[in-house]
């Protein structure tokens, strides 16, 4: 059950916001006097969020609390009253999901994605998940005929760095006409929900969130096309955010 919240949350407690749940990290209270203007009257608190579901793991976000639309904490529930005692085959179900599931991100040599994915597959597509789990840095090249299911590959590799912890953003870049077939693709056979950026998104982008907004920054998993990206202003944007001499580089990116 959520529940409006008034006051800011704290550290730890579970909180959904922009229709998804999150952890708090961090919560920072401001430290300037209060404006006494309509609707910031109230101080405001800068929390820092990370995901805690499947497909975003990893994410993390910042939001000003008071100015959140729709921000909840989500009340702690207590264990159900004990009614009696499961069948032995279910308890039994239960604990081998219990088992893989700590095991499995631990261990290369469980993969997955396979599992948490609605495809049928051949076992030469499983090649490239497994050589990916086992690369330092993921840098494959995957060139299959046509046919043959590279995006299919190329979705599990995905989704793969993502339950493991090794990929918080993923950039894939093909030609304008596949882009809606990507898009749903990961959508319908891997749950990974992806935005497409082009000219209409960053205008919508600019009207909601001002002029300043970058949208390769706005939600971790994009889509756009070669042509789209090429241009003056979209690469000039792109190369913003790309990281620093200094900084850690993730693997993050698909291209096909």
């Amino acid at each position: 059950m959520a529940t409006a919240l008034v006051s800011a949350p704290e550290q730890g407690q579970l909180v959904s916001v922009r229709s998804r749940n999150w952890i708090v990290n961090e919560v920072v209270p401001s430290t300037l006097p209060t404006s006494g203007l309509q609707g910031i009257s109230d101080p405001q608190t800068l929390v820092s969020l990370a995901s805690v579901e499947d497909d975003g793991l990893g994410e993390e976000i910042q939001v000003v609390w008071e100015l959140e639309p729709g921000a909840r904490l989500i009340e702690k529930v207590a264990l159900p009253d004990p009614t009696g005692f499961d069948p032995p085959d279910q308890l039994n179900a239960f604990l081998d999901a219990v088992r893989w599931g700590a095991s499995s991100t631990a261990d290369v040599r469980n993969i997955q994605s396979p599992f948490r994915s609605g495809i049928d597959i051949e076992d030469y597509q499983l090649d490239p998940v497994v050589r990916a789990i086992q690369m330092p840095r993921v840098n494959l090249l995957v060139a299959d005929d046509v046919g043959l299911g590279k995006t299919i590959e190329a979705g599990m590799v995905a989704l793969e760095l993502i339950i493991r912890h090794r990929a918080r953003k993923i950039l894939i870049v093909c030609p304008s006409s596949l882009q809606i077939q990507w898009q749903e693709q990961m959508r319908d056979k891997f749950g990974l929900d992806f935005r497409i950026v082009s000219s209409e998104l960053m205008r919508d982008l600019r009207r909601e969130r001002g002029i300043h907004i970058n949208p390769w920054n706005h939600f971790p998993r994009l889509i756009t096309s070669i042509d789209f990206l090429k241009r003056e202003r979209p690469l000039r944007m792109f190369r913003e955010i790309l990281p620093g001499p200094n900084d850690p580089i993730f693997p993050a990116s698909l291209t096909s």
